[in-house]
């Protein structure tokens, strides 16, 4: 029989990493030692104290029942204590804070609770690819908002035509930025709310990268500018964070309105987060400052590695003051497909093409941080063979 795909399902391009995955297994069936810099995946261990409180609250059989919807008041508690620590924001956890199976899970999500057949979400270019395939679920439409680098890769909000921020519900933000690892500051985030509130559209900033920063450097939330939380919410992240990408955490925080309609898209599709996960997550949440100030050196430590090694070699990059990317340039001569393709085949380096990010991207390439700097440096050796 045939089971003709939904059109949804049809507009969909090929994810774009696990087009990566396929292409790194064919490599390696053949032999081939692969570096993977594509998927930003923490290789760096979650702490052993987090998962030591996962061990210990995975014993407990009251765990071991359905868990709250919205998550543990007790999670939300140490959320709220958290960004009160780390950005001076007070929220109510019982009404400002929302448990999510991890960041992409909200981000999916968000768009079934706020956009109608036809309407339409500001969406950056390039960008994680949830933004636009979650309106898409929802039957909405993407608008996509150009990340130039002579505008320091932030949207041009003047060039959104009037007639099209009328039709917007969501606008969809992300600093530091995946892929480009541009920075937005309080002016920024200021012009937006300004935006926002003229043209009554939600804004969901996904800020899964503000912890990791260097050489001075710290991001604001969203929230921390005046009238935010009037306009929309933020979500974060236990992955990048504490090197928990498998484990599926993450929280909305915000506007009450928005993490309620959130909230119950999510109690009708899913069953909430294991609740030794979350007790594992408090245990994340109140982790000492300095395991991830030593996640930070080693990321700039590989970071300036391999900024100086593709200087060498004749590629320009500038050092990014946050995330563990970077975001190149491809050589003269070279698509951002046909240059990672060189690569993969060439010299065994999985990076990823900067147009699989939407259109805007092609011409670059983006390196993910996430091996060791030996690994790094055998990149660069192989990278200095291929002769650019």
């Amino acid at each position: 029989m045939d089971f003709p795909y939904a059109e949804r399902l049809q507009q969909l391009p090929p994810y774009l990493f696990a087009e990566l995955d396929k292409a790194k297994e064919e490599a390696i069936a053949k032999g081939m030692d692969v570096i993977d810099l594509g998927v930003g995946d923490p290789d760096i261990p979650t702490p052993p104290h987090i998962v030591e409180a996962l061990k210990k609250a995975a014993e407990n059989p009251v765990n071991h029942r359905y868990p709250s919807y919205v998550g543990m008041l007790s999670f939300r508690q140490a959320v709220a204590e958290w960004y009160e620590r780390r950005f001076g924001i007070k929220l109510d956890p019982k009404k400002e804070v929302l448990t999510l199976i991890g960041s992409k899970e909200g981000i999916a999500h968000l768009p079934l609770a706020f956009i109608n057949p036809g309407n339409v979400s500001l969406v950056p270019t390039p960008a994680y690819p949830v933004y636009h395939i979650g309106t898409l679920f929802a039957g909405g439409k993407s608008y996509f908002m150009p990340l130039l680098e002579e505008n320091n890769f932030l949207p041009d909000l003047d060039k959104i035509p009037p007639d099209v921020a009328r039709q917007a519900k969501i606008m969809f933000l992300n600093y530091p930025n995946n892929p480009t690892a541009a920075v937005a500051e309080e002016e920024f985030f200021e012009r937006v709310i300004a935006f926002a509130k003229k043209y009554e559209i939600l804004v969901c900033h996904d800020a899964a990268y503000t912890e990791l920063y260097y050489d001075g450097y710290k991001p604001i939330s969203f929230l921390n500018v005046p009238e935010a939380k009037e306009v929309g919410i933020e979500i974060h992240s236990l992955s990048k964070t504490y090197n928990m990408t498998g484990w599926r955490i993450g929280f909305a925080v915000g506007n009450e309105k928005v993490i309620a309609g959130l909230g119950k898209i999510k109690s009708n599709v899913d069953s909430g987060v294991f609740q030794a996960v979350q007790e594992a997550g408090i245990v994340a949440l109140k982790t000492d400052e300095s395991i991830i100030e030593a996640n930070r050196k080693v990321y700039q430590e590989r970071r300036d590695l391999m900024v100086e090694g593709l200087r060498e070699i004749g590629i320009e990059v500038n050092p990014p003051r946050a995330t563990f990317y970077l975001w190149t340039k491809v050589p003269k001569g070279y698509t951002s497909a046909s240059f990672c393709a060189l690569l993969l085949k060439e010299a065994g380096i999985v990076v990823t093409p900067g147009n699989g990010f939407g259109e805007t991207g092609e011409g670059y390439f983006r390196i993910a941080l996430t091996v060791d700097k030996e690994r790094l440096k055998e990149a660069i050796n192989r990278l200095k063979k291929l002769g650019f």
